[in-house]
């Protein structure tokens, strides 16, 4: 068990959370969530140590062993894949390097025996003559091949190193693991392996997920940094999402009923207190008045965009055709004889092995990128409008957030395009930003704000929820559901893909297609 006593952060004058007391329990998956800036990855690391809170205590039950996923990916460049994995345990692994200096000793003296019978206790007791072979199946799992299992860490892809880290996360059967975003640059197989590693894990888990569905499949509790607090709810994220929104509404509620029976007791007032007659009641009617306390409703730091995306006209019964379709970058051949064709009231999902091979697709059908074989043609009456990966060529203006978007609105008064971006959480003199300096989810609130003006009928995204918060993710994946147009789109979002799509285009690393008109969760053999 890991508890927080008492537990404050401050930084400067700003507070993060304040006087903060948890207990996690064995058996249990916590999923820790809250607006950008709550302090979920502070959190996390005043729960493994490396900050200091300015208040409070960190306490772990005596013996037990905390594990935390690293996020520093070439912090182990000189290390083997294996051994990397080994060191998430890291008294077995100097164990391990112990033995192996003594042993190597030319002059073995009785002293190193005496020595080494006490290591080899000790790592008899941490299992380890297992080590190897359960840091192999890990990184199998996660379908790091044996192959590479030697090398050296440098020597790997960067999707391979991020594997390599959470298998040394989990390595040895932590009481207490502590993973923050693990499933940022997984392939769906190793997020689907994770999930079920979580959900069979019998110790502690505190995870940190901008995926919905992933806290949905693995979380047994929810604890939400909101209000400078940290409030731990039972069951998951869906749970919590749909109880905090009733009982939101339910003080609301209430407060209305308090609020009419204030007002009919201030009308009561004023027309009787000077009555002779009334005036007992209307003394008994004030003092009942000044009883009468509405409940706050805190301010929470959670604010949802507003993703509304308006096609200008109905899109006819030809909406794209694409024909055989190739395309070479650097040499690799990344489209090979591509054809589909969109039809009426479809929303595709793209799939690929190669996340290039997406990207690429798209900026074809966006006029981005020539093919260098095959067509693409559109109907007549479609209008498109694209969400690129990289949005960074679209932000080398020196102008403000209100001037930027002025450019792809039809309405150029800066009245209308203020109050359209205060929908998108850019109130005040926020639209007056200068657009080079903001963060990766600010510019794709803009490219998103930039389409929805666009009033396009077909929409071509590519990974649009990089970037962004929970709540951004669920305004858009709103938006995107209620979209009365056709849309082809990338997400490793699992949830707005499986709400969103109604059609599965599997691009295949031999240049096959898999096209099926199905759910997500269909296609992957879930429902």
């Amino acid at each position: 068990m890991i508890s927080a006593i008492g537990v404050t952060v401050r930084f400067g004058k700003r507070v993060l959370f304040e006087d903060v007391n948890i207990k996690f329990t064995k058996g249990n998956c916590y999923g820790l969530i809250g607006a950008n800036g709550a302090g979920k990855s502070t959190f996390l690391k005043v729960l493994s140590g490396e900050i200091e809170p300015s208040k409070g205590e960190v306490l772990i039950d005596k013996g037990e062993r905390l594990s935390v996923l690293k996020q520093d990916h070439y912090a182990y460049e000189d290390y083997k894949v294996l051994d990397t994995v080994i060191m998430g345990n890291s008294e077995l692994y100097n164990i391990m390097k112990e033995k192996e200096e003594i042993y190597s000793k030319p002059d073995f003296s009785e002293e190193d025996g005496m020595k080494a019978a006490k290591l080899e206790e000790r790592f008899a007791e941490l299992d380890g003559w297992n080590a190897e072979s359960d840091a192999a199946i890990l990184l199998n799992n996660l379908g790091i091949d044996t192959e590479l299992h030697e090398k050296l860490m440098k020597e790997i892809e960067a999707k391979d190193k991020v594997k390599v880290l959470l298998a040394q996360a989990l390595f040895g059967n932590p009481d207490i693991l502590l993973l923050d975003e693990p499933t940022n640059d997984l392939d769906i197989k190793s997020i689907q392996w994770l999930e079920e590693f979580l959900i069979n894990f019998e110790n502690t888990v505190i995870v940190v997920s901008h995926d919905r569905y992933f806290l949905n499949k693995v979380c047994t509790h929810i604890a939400d940094v909101d209000f400078g607090k940290i409030k731990v709810y039972p069951g998951n994220y869906d749970f919590w999402y749909e109880s905090s929104q009733l009982a939101l509404k339910q003080m609301r509620e209430q407060n209305k009923k308090k609020e009419e029976k204030i007002k009919e007791l201030q009308e009561f007032i004023a027309r009787f207190s000077a009555n002779a007659s009334k005036s007992k009641q209307a003394t008994s009617r004030k003092k009942s008045l000044e009883k009468i306390e509405l409940d706050e409703i805190k301010p929470s730091n959670r604010k949802y965009p507003y993703i509304d995306f308006k096609p200008d006209r109905e899109p006819g019964n030809d909406i794209l055709t694409v024909s055989n379709l190739s395309k070479t970058i650097d040499g690799v051949k990344v489209l090979d004889n591509i054809s589909f064709t969109v039809k009426a009231n479809n929303k595709i999902a793209v799939l690929a092995d190669n996340d290039n091979t997406k990207t690429v697709l798209f900026q074809i059908l966006a006029g981005e990128l020539e093919p260098d074989e095959g067509t693409v043609i559109y109907g007549t009456t479609i209008t498109q409008s694209y969400f690129p990966k990289d949005n960074s060529y679209l932000f080398n203006q020196d102008l403000s957030i209100t001037d930027w978007l002025r450019q792809y609105s039809k309405d150029p008064d800066e009245t209308y395009v203020r109050s359209f971006l205060g929908r998108m959480l850019f109130s005040g003199d926020e639209a007056l930003k200068n657009i080079k300096v903001l963060s990766g989810g600010e510019k794709v609130r803009c490219v998103l704000s930039k389409m929805m003006l666009s009033g396009a009928n077909f929409l071509i995204f590519d990974e649009p929820t990089n970037h962004l918060d929970m709540e951004s993710i669920t305004a858009l994946n709103e938006g995107m559901t209620k979209f009365k147009g056709d849309m082809i789109f990338s997400s490793h979002d699992h949830q707005l893909v499986q709400t969103v799509a109604n059609r599965i285009l599997d691009i295949k690393e031999n240049g096959k297609i898999i096209d099926r008109e199905c759910t997500y969760n269909e296609y992957l053999g879930l429902e």
